[in-house]
């Protein structure tokens, strides 16, 4: 039993999601345990309840689902912040609401429907139908009778009804779908002349009373995270291989030689024969006869060996190859008898062998091609071979090193020293590490680890997770063994715990200088754009002036690398008089956009096929929220302030 467990676990989530949530149904988000430990309510739906425990239970859940999914690359602080935990509670309270009103309404699902929907979960299917035996076999598996998982799935759907219909009926006139088409397929002729920002700096000159005007007004922008600086062991391939001493000669031949097939190609021959049968009850004397007549084929062949292909199909008794002249096909030795290959392998390109006894008669052989051994002598492979022992060397090397690195990083809880000292690997330190980041240079003092060789491995989740873990936060202790990669272990330690604060001006004056400097070029940019739009809007159309780039084609579903800026722009001027002008301002500097010509949108063929049921879909969402909004109206729900605190993460069970 568990061994289908452990084979069919995505089926096992499925069962389990299935016979829990509609649990709810019968008993109420809230269950008994609020009744007997007076568990505190987050939310009043009706006559039921979201209390604490449940949003505790969820949010375990959902962290052990996406644990599941992301594997090693797994960040509790994707889901361990206010956004997703209200996002969470928003969940759970919805799902109260939709149980609530199936309950109201005595809302029930016919067997006929019941049984189709359980035929129709592909889990509990064989071949594309459903199989009463592998139905039996995945309920005796998780220990549960047909008559349980049909009720709970039974609820399931009632559930399905409260919102279902809405999804399915909903659908967005065709007349819109059209008009949209329309929208995206409109194409529009434009030329853009670009003011960047970079441009202007040198026009810009800032004060040190600008600058620090500006620190003084943006303090909580520069404001540093608490962070750590971390001494780490890296183990990896290079450090395993550091230590190795190099292969012997005598290892090395000795390495090419059992591994032969890897460095050179064996000898080959394109091989025809004629055989001649014999049985293996075959007299003297049909023996002999049999002799004679292969003989009397291998002198004839030997004479005019252009005809060894018709004298084969004719006169051969190897049915399989008769037909095809003979042709055997590309021969390497170990395929044939030892006998027969003898006799091939020594004979040149063009050659007929005499008779040749085998197993099953009397064979005459010609060989159409011969190619010899060819690839890489020992000398000419020598390089390779010593890489080769080294990396083999190296793996078992690492797997010692890496036991050794567990063993002396737990036994010395405090330092890495012993571990660096026993591996030959050194210390490394880094600074600017940060709960959910690196922190970039400029925020950081002495080596920020963003900026060093090991950002990738400092930045892994798991990383971070175990320097914020309270034994290496208050402790100081090395952590256990990361492994980033196969082949790259890591351990970490605190070393030093630095508190947030605000970045002194001293640190941070050149950076708010440049982004003082480019914020007033990007202003003078903006002002010599919007100078010349008044120019060109007063000017003769006919003329392009100086400075546009070349024509573009554009739609909304093609872009053709226009910025969105630029993009919303063009599409937002009226057309009745061209050429048109208008401007926007970016991130790097401002835009100029020529309007010269619009083509009306058509209803995009096959690229937009979809789009009648991506609105229907969208617009079915959209009118799902919209009666959950209602149905939350009339069922009364009410948000406590305890909610709030569970959200912010500051309430704990009681």
């Amino acid at each position: 039993m568990f061994d289908f467990i452990r084979t069919h676990q995505r089926l096992m989530l499925l069962v389990l999601v299935i016979l829990i949530f509609p649990s709810f149904a019968l008993v109420g988000i809230s269950g008994y345990t609020n009744y007997v430990s007076g568990n505190k309510d987050l939310v009043k739906i009706g006559d039921a309840s979201v209390t604490l425990e449940d949003f505790n239970a969820a949010q375990r859940n959902q962290m052990q689902q996406l644990q599941a999914n992301m594997g090693a690359a797994f960040d509790p602080s994707l889901l361990d912040n206010p956004q997703a935990r209200e996002n969470l509670l928003e969940s759970l309270i919805d799902r109260s609401v939709v149980i609530e009103t199936a309950a109201k309404a005595h809302f029930s699902v016919s067997d006929n429907v019941l049984r189709r929907a359980i035929a129709a979960i592909p889990e509990l299917q064989v071949g594309g139908q459903f199989s009463p035996e592998r139905y039996d076999e995945v309920l005796a598996s998780m220990g549960i009778t047909s008559r349980d998982f049909e009720q709970s799935q039974r609820g399931e759907l009632a559930l399905q009804r409260v919102l279902g219909p809405i999804g399915f009926t909903a659908g967005v006139p065709a007349s819109v779908v059209t008009g949209l088409r329309h929208a995206l397929t409109e194409q529009r002729t434009l030329r853009l002349k670009v003011y960047e920002a970079n441009a202007y700096t040198d026009q810009v000159k800032v004060s040190d009373a600008e600058v620090k005007d500006w620190y003084s007004k943006n303090e909580d922008r520069l404001k540093v995270p608490e962070h750590v600086r971390a001494q780490y062991l890296v183990l990896d391939e290079a450090a395993a291989m550091k230590a190795l001493p190099a292969p012997t000669e005598a290892e090395m031949q000795a390495y090419y030689d059992q591994n032969k097939s890897r460095y050179v190609l064996p000898g080959r021959v394109l091989l025809n024969h004629i055989l001649i049968k014999t049985g293996a009850d075959a007299s003297a004397q049909e023996r002999e006869a049999a002799r004679a007549k292969a003989q009397s084929l291998a002198e004839k062949v030997a004479a005019d060996k252009s005809s060894f292909a018709d004298v084969a199909r004719a006169e051969s008794q190897d049915i399989g190859t008769a037909k095809d002249g003979g042709r055997l096909g590309w021969i390497t030795r170990g395929i044939l008898p030892a006998e027969l290959e003898t006799a091939i392998f020594a004979l040149n390109q063009g050659d007929v062998s005499g008779v040749v006894e085998g197993p099953d008669g009397f064979h005459v052989f010609m060989a159409s091609e011969v190619e010899p051994e060819r690839g890489e002598t020992f000398e000419q492979a020598k390089a390779k071979v010593e890489a080769e022992i080294r990396r083999q060397l190296g793996a078992e090397r690492f797997a010692e090193m890496a036991s050794s690195l567990r063993d002396l990083a737990y036994d010395n809880a405090t330092t890495l020293a012993p571990a660096a000292q026993a591996l030959g690997v050194e210390i490394r330190t880094a600074t600017g590490i940060a709960q959910d980041r690196l922190l970039p240079e400029q925020q950081v003092q002495g080596q920020a680890a963003s900026a060093g060789p090991d950002a990738s491995i400092l930045e892994d989740a798991r990383v971070r997770r175990a320097l914020f873990s309270p034994a290496l936060m208050a402790e100081k202790q090395n952590s256990g063994v990361i492994e980033i990669t196969p082949d790259t272990l890591v351990v970490v330690r605190v070393d030093e715990v630095i508190p947030a604060s605000i970045q002194p001006l001293d640190q941070v004056s050149e950076f708010i200088r440049e982004a003082l400097v480019q914020e007033q070029a990007l202003d003078l940019a903006r002002k010599a754009g919007e100078a010349d739009l008044e120019k060109y809007r007063g000017a003769n159309g006919s003329t392009v002036p100086e400075g546009f780039g070349s024509s573009l084609t554009v739609s909304r579903v093609s872009p053709q690398n226009v910025s969105a800026q630029a993009l919303e722009a063009a599409f937002r001027m009226p057309a009745e008089t061209l050429p048109a002008y208008t401007g926007v301002s970016g991130q790097a500097g401002y835009v100029l956009v020529r309007l010269e010509g619009v083509t009306p949108g058509n209803d995009g063929g096959q690229a937009l096929a979809n789009l009648p049921q991506e609105l229907n879909n969208l617009w079915g969402r959209a009118e799902e929220r919209a009666v959950l909004k209602a149905m939350r109206t009339t069922l009364g729900v009410k948000i406590l302030p305890d909610a709030q605190a569970a959200i912010q993460g500051e309430t704990e069970q009681q």
